[in-house]
């Protein structure tokens, strides 16, 4: 049965016997593509994706594809971390203190400043009467209770002892000791430094760090904002960039040290201490050698608010950051939890992965499963192998595991009377907040194009921002088909309507093509509006006077239901929020570093129109682009990722900005907008490409002019200044010139 619906009022049904049946009649209004009560048969309408799905990894054919894939992936990491473009690396001003003796070993207590003002905590461990230069270990704990300070006490070692996961009722006790010890007896210096909100890291608390659940009234307004908020998560400020950044600046401290061989650095953590593992060695080429334990698996990706930011594994997941520490040798461990599998999902395409590269060898993996979650003596042995074979520590095998003295709280915490405890509490995080804001600012400032060497900087860090955030690109043609649902007439020209589906994807949008009763002039415009294809009418059933326009000077408009809009609804009524995860803890992160956001998503159909439409009935035909409010957003996104592919823009943004959105559930919230310069940043991004652009005066200086400067076209940027009334009609004249 062909469905030939005319009207949200009035449908009519016309049964078919074979093929497509194709009725002229006389359109009253906007056209529904598909009978009344069915959605489009769109994949983005399922479930969303959590961090309890499944997230395989595929691996590349060759080291080039691959090469291109690692700088993609990394980028995302970066991004995601608040990491794109890296900050300035201030001095550490390192504190060294309070050296324990042992036997084959010293421990200090060490403080370093990741930022000015914010503090890295832990110890270091030197191993005694070595000469040359040392391997070094880098340690996150992850997280086991209390963190550096852990101690399971007597009862539960004694019970490790006797299921056979610990030797001695010390290293039951304190597993994590127990590696950083045995570590340096080896010959390693280890620095063995805190979580955020864990031992001495006290200025961000752990409940806020790996605790929060609901959104803070106080810490979410425009002008004061703290973490999770809608402002913070608009400039990319989460709790995990801030632990990637105190690694990464671990990682500096600990290289520099005068005894320390940069060139053999490992780094090995278990649960989100492996987290922090791989995301270290992922970003950053300096560790040698790396060992994520229980923690790289295709299920559960990592639950804790320090695992997860905005846009992180959106199509991709650990066993992919994992890969991206090929070709440096790769150890890991599995247990009785979401790493069980392992051995059959994730270590084989790893394998092939390393293989690939040319490096067989250089992965490893070994589940056990009769151990829960743990980095227990069992999984630590496995990882001093492991270490002892690629830092080259020469040590007879296997190397076993001794006893020794634990570590008391007051020997290891960095506190004292001589070495205070820094800032913390609200007003801490508002100013460390701050900080981040200014430092951000003054970094992409810096990014304003003067010629065509900082333009090509300015797409590089601001574009490719924007890259990881939209998350789309002009779909291939060849992915694209329109299936034709029907026609109507219009005064104005004819109404051809139907399904325009992008086959990779699984998505599928309605859309209405009208064409003009004069000879078509080889131009379609894109009209994008936040009522979807309705907007081609007016209130009175009649085309809307810019459309009526544009089909009179003999350009083609083409109308769509992007996600959501129209026909995505069952009830017609528009969003009022955006759908998020099953998951009672009320952070972006759970939803948007797996899912792309409304605004990705709608930005994706307006390129899926454009891809379509650039090859149009075979013509090639000149595509432009007409949007206003925030649909304007939406448009000025796909211009900047389809480039040259529009020809034309106006854009009516009606002064919208995502800085000023209030909540992290509205419709076009999207991660980061506000740190890759917001609406400005898009429009930049679109030049040389010529553009009408309204409700944005003054428009000299910016932003926008800048970048159109630079790209020597400032004459293909168009102010339009006037009142809002007779806005469209401009815009639709502008277009409809030769």
């Amino acid at each position: 049965m062909s469905l030939l619906l005319i009207s949200h009022a009035r449908h009519a049904a016309l049964s078919i016997a074979a093929g497509l049946l194709l009725l002229s009649v006389a359109a009253a209004g906007p056209v529904d593509v598909l009978p009344e009560g069915e959605l489009p048969a769109d994949a983005r309408l399922g479930p969303l994706k959590d961090l309890n799905g499944y997230f395989p990894f595929t691996p590349s054919e060759t080291p080039e594809a691959w090469s291109a894939r690692a700088a993609d992936v990394r980028r995302r990491i970066l991004v995601a971390n608040g990491l794109w473009p890296m900050p300035e690396r201030t001095p550490p001003n390192a504190v060294v203190h309070g050296k324990v003796d042992r036997d084959t070993y010293t421990v200090q207590r060490v403080y370093l400043e990741s930022y000015p003002g914010h503090f890295v905590t832990g110890n270091l461990y030197r191993p005694k009467g070595r000469e040359g230069k040392l391997p070094a270990v880098l340690s996150p704990h992850g997280h086991f209770a209390n963190g550096r300070f852990h101690d399971a006490g007597v009862e539960k070692a004694r019970e490790q002892i006797v299921a056979g996961a610990e030797r001695f009722e010390n290293s039951g006790r304190s597993p994590l000791q127990a590696r950083c010890m045995q570590l340096a007896r080896m010959g390693c210096v280890v620095f063995h430094y805190d979580m955020l909100g864990y031992a001495d890291s006290v200025q961000i608390p752990s409940s806020l760090a790996h605790g929060f659940s609901e959104q803070r009234p106080e810490f979410d307004t425009p002008e004061n904002w703290g973490f999770f908020s809608t402002q913070a998560e608009l400039r990319l400020q989460n709790v995990m960039g801030l632990q990637t950044y105190n690694s990464l600046r671990a990682l500096d401290w600990l290289s520099e040290l005068p005894e320390v061989d940069p060139a053999r650095i490992a780094v090995t953590g278990a649960s989100g201490g492996g987290t922090q593992t791989f995301i270290l060695a992922a970003i950053d080429e300096r560790p040698a050698a790396v060992f994520p334990a229980v923690m790289v698996s295709t299920a559960m990706q990592g639950g804790c608010t320090c695992e997860n930011c905005c846009h992180l594994r959106v199509g991709t997941g650990n066993v992919e950051f994992a890969a991206l520490t090929a070709p440096r040798p790769l150890g890991m461990t599995g247990a009785d939890d979401w790493t069980k599998e392992l051995a059959e999902k994730g270590l084989p395409q790893l394998k092939a992965h390393y293989a690939m590269l040319g490096v067989p060898d250089a992965v490893m993996g070994k589940v056990l499963p009769q151990f829960g979650h743990n980095y227990n003596f069992v999984s630590r042995e496995v990882m001093y192998q492991f270490m002892n074979k690629h830092l080259g520590l020469g040590l007879p095998e296997p190397v076993i595991e001794e006893d020794f003295a634990l570590l008391s709280v007051p020997e290891m915490t960095v506190w004292d009377e001589n070495h205070p405890r820094p800032p913390d509490g609200p007003d801490y995080e508002r100013s460390l907040v701050k900080h981040l804001t200014d430092v951000s600012k003054q970094q992409i400032a810096a990014l304003t194009p003067s010629d065509a060497a900082s333009l090509e900087r300015f797409r590089q860090v601001v574009g490719g921002g924007w890259d990881v955030l939209l998350g789309r690109d002009l779909p291939p043609a060849e992915t694209l088909e329109f299936e034709q649902k029907g026609e109507a007439t219009e005064p104005a020209g004819q109404v051809t309507f139907g399904l325009l589906r992008d086959k990779g994807r699984g998505e599928e949008l309605p859309i209405v093509i009208l064409h003009p009763t004069a000879e078509w002039n080889k131009r379609v415009v894109i009209w994008v509006d936040e009522q979807g294809k309705a907007a081609l009418w007016g209130g009175d059933g009649n085309l809307a006077p810019g459309v009526a326009q544009l089909l009179a000077a003999g350009s083609a408009v083409v109308g769509a239901d992007l996600l959501f809009q129209g026909e995505f609804l069952a009830d017609g009524k528009p969003l009022e929020q955006t759908r998020r995860v099953d998951n009672p803890r009320q952070f972006a992160g759970y939803t948007w570093g797996y899912n792309p956001t409304l605004f990705a998503n709608r930005t994706g159909d307006v390129l899926t129109l454009v891809s379509y439409f650039q090859n149009y009935r075979d013509e090639k035909p000149r595509v432009d682009l007409l949007a206003t409010g925030a649909a304007g957003a939406w448009a000025a996104a796909a211009r900047a990722q389809a480039r040259e592919a529009v020809s034309r823009a106006a854009i009516d943004t009606g002064g919208f900005r995502f800085g000023k959105l209030t909540s992290i559930g509205d419709v076009n919230f999207i991660p980061g907008a506000v740190k890759y310069c917001d609406v400005p940043g898009l429009l930049a991004l679109a030049a040389p490409g010529e553009l009408w652009l309204a409700d944005e005066s003054p428009m000299t200086p910016g932003l926008v002019s800048a970048a159109y400067t630079a790209s020597g076209a400032g004459g293909m940027l168009h102010a339009h200044n006037g009142p809002a009334e007779g806005r469209i009609a401009e815009a639709a004249k502008w277009l409809a010139r030769p």
